[in-house]
C-alpha cells in the first residue's frame, strides 16, 4: 500500500505452507457458479463462521469439493451435514486413522502440568517422531504411534542381521501392518461397500501426509454425500456449469478447491518479495544455485536478516512450530547480545556459512518421505524430478533432536560462533 517501514532487524516469518495452489484443470476460469479455495473460505456464501457455526446457507446447494488431502478431511464432515448434495472429487484417497479427539480430563492435566511440561512434551514428540530415540512416549498420537511401531519392528532384527536391507524390510512390514489397520477401519465405518473400496489407501503411509480424523469417513454415510473417484486421473475439465470426470459432467452450484499450498517453489516466490542485501544483492541471486545459510537463519550478504524456516536447521518434522519457536529463541538471543554489545549489525561470516553447508552435505541427503515409487503428492514433488539446488534442502545430519540440542548449546555458550557483530 506504498507504506514504508524501517527496522534494525528483520525476521522473515512467512510460513512454509501459506500460498494457495489451484489445480491446473482446463476450464477452471469458465465456471459461472460460485467457487473459492479453502484457505479463502467464503462465509458470506456458505454461512457459518470460523468458530464452527453450521454452514447454514448451503441447504439448497449442490457443492463440489476437489481434493481429498489434509484440508478436505477437515472440511468434508461440515459440508456433508450442511449441503443438499456434496460431491467429493478424489484423485487419490488419504489414509485416515483415528484421531481420538476428546475433552481433556482436568485431573489428568493437573498431574502432568508441572513447570516446563510444554517443552518436555515438545522435545518428546520430536524424539519419538524424528528418530531421537525416546525411551517413553508422552504424546501418544498417530504420528508417534507410527514411529514407535517402526522402531519396535526394527528392534526385532537379530543383532548380527542388522543392515540397511533388513531395516528397510522391517519398515515395510510395520507400514503394511498399519495400513491394513487403516483400510480395515474404512470397512468398519463406511456402509457403502463400493465407496469403502475407493476410500482405501493402497500405498505406504508416508507416501502422502497421514491424516487423522474422527468424522471424515463417517461423512460418506450421509445420504447427501457422494464420492466421485477419478481412478487416479483427477478431474478432466470444468465447464460453465459443473465438473467433468471420465466424460461425465456433474452440474454444481459451487466448487470448493481443497488443493493445498505451494511446496518446493522458490523461496522468493512463496514470500512474495525478493529481499535486497548488501550492494544490491537479491536473495534470488544468492540462492540461484541452491540455498546457502548458517543454521537456516543467517545468509551472507544479508546482515540483520533472519530467515525463520526449517531447512538447513532441524529440517522438516511433523510439528513444524517446533522449528519456528526455536528459531525465535535464537533470534531473541542474538538481538539481545547485539544490544548488550552496542552493535548495530550482525552477519554470518562466509567461512561459517560454507562450513555449515559442507557439514549438511555429509548427511543422508534430502529426506523425501514420499519416494519416486509413491503415488504423486507434495511429499515427492508430485513425482517430478527435483532441480539441482534440491541437494541443499536438507537438515542437520544427526537429525532434528540432535540439531535442537546443538543450537541450544550454541546459544548458551555466549560465543555466537560464525557471526560478526559490528
Amino acid at each position: 500500500r506504498d507504506d514504508r517501514f524501517t527496522a534494525r532487524f528483520l525476521g522473515s516469518g512467512t510460513g512454509p505452507l501459506h500460498v494457495p495452489k489451484l489445480p491446473g484443470i482446463p476450464g477452471i476460469e469458465s465456471f459461472r457458479g460460485h467457487s473459492f479455495h479453502t484457505s479463502r473460505w467464503d462465509y458470506d456464501y456458505t454461512g457459518g463462521d470460523p468458530l464452527g457455526a453450521p454452514l447454514s446457507k448451503l441447504g439448497d446447494k449442490r457443492v463440489a469439493i476437489i481434493g481429498t488431502g489434509a484440508t478436505a478431511v477437515q472440511c468434508v464432515p461440515h459440508l456433508a451435514r450442511a449441503c443438499k448434495e456434496l460431491l467429493v472429487f478424489q484423485r487419490t484417497p488419504s489414509s485416515v486413522d483415528v484421531r481420538a479427539n476428546a475433552p481433556i480430563d482436568p485431573e489428568w492435566f493437573a498431574s502432568i502440568a508441572t513447570p516446563g511440561w510444554q517443552q518436555r512434551w515438545l522435545e518428546n514428540f520430536t524424539d519419538n517422531q524424528a528418530g531421537g530415540g525416546a525411551g517413553e512416549d508422552l504424546v501418544q498420537d498417530g504420528w508417534t504411534d507410527l514411529s514407535r511401531r517402526i522402531r519396535e519392528k526394527i528392534m526385532t532384527i537379530p543383532p548380527g542381521q542388522m543392515s540397511p536391507e533388513t531395516m528397510l524390510a522391517a519398515f515395510e512390514d510395520s507400514d503394511f501392518e498399519k495400513m491394513e489397520e487403516i483400510r480395515a477401519r474404512v470397512d468398519s465405518i463406511v456402509t457403502d461397500s463400493e465407496a469403502a473400496q475407493k476410500l482405501k489407501a493402497w500405498y505406504r503411509q508416508l507416501c502422502k501426509r497421514p491424516c487423522f480424523h474422527d468424522a471424515y469417513l463417517q461423512a460418506f454415510n450421509e445420504p447427501s454425500t457422494r464420492l466421485i473417484d477419478t481412478d487416479g486421473k483427477g478431474v478432466e475439465r470444468i465447464t460453465e456449469t459443473g465438473v467433468v470426470v471420465a466424460g461425465v459432467e456433474y452440474p454444481v452450484d459451487c466448487i470448493i478447491y481443497a488443493s493445498g499450498f505451494e511446496v518446493g517453489t522458490d523461496y522468493t516466490q512463496r514470500t512474495g518479495f525478493d529481499l535486497t542485501g548488501v550492494d544490491g544483492l537479491k536473495l534470488s541471486q544468492a540462492w540461484s544455485d541452491g540455498m546457502r545459510s548458517l543454521h537456516g537463519l543467517h545468509v551472507r550478504g544479508f546482515p540483520n536478516a533472519f530467515f525463520v524456516q526449517p531447512t538447513q536447521g532441524a529440517n522438516l518434522i511433523s510439528n513444524v512450530p517446533h522449528n519456528l519457536t526455536d528459531s525465535a529463541r535464537t533470534i531473541a538471543t542474538i538481538v539481545a547480545e547485539a544490544k548488550r554489545r552496542g552493535a548495530t549489525r550482525v552477519e554470518v561470516t562466509q567461512e561459517a556459512q560454507d562450513a555449515w553447508v559442507a557439514l549438511l552435505l555429509t548427511g543422508p541427503g534430502r529426506m523425501m518421505m514420499g519416494s519416486a515409487d509413491c503415488t504423486p503428492g507434495y511429499y515427492n514433488n508430485e513425482g517430478q524430478p527435483l532441480g539441482p539446488g534440491a541437494k541443499y534442502n536438507v537438515g542437520y545430519p544427526a537429525g532434528a533432536s540432535a540439531y535442537f540440542r546443538y543450537i541450544d548449546g550454541w546459544r548458551k555458550s555466549g560465543k555466537f560462533e560464525g557471526l560478526e557483530f559490528a
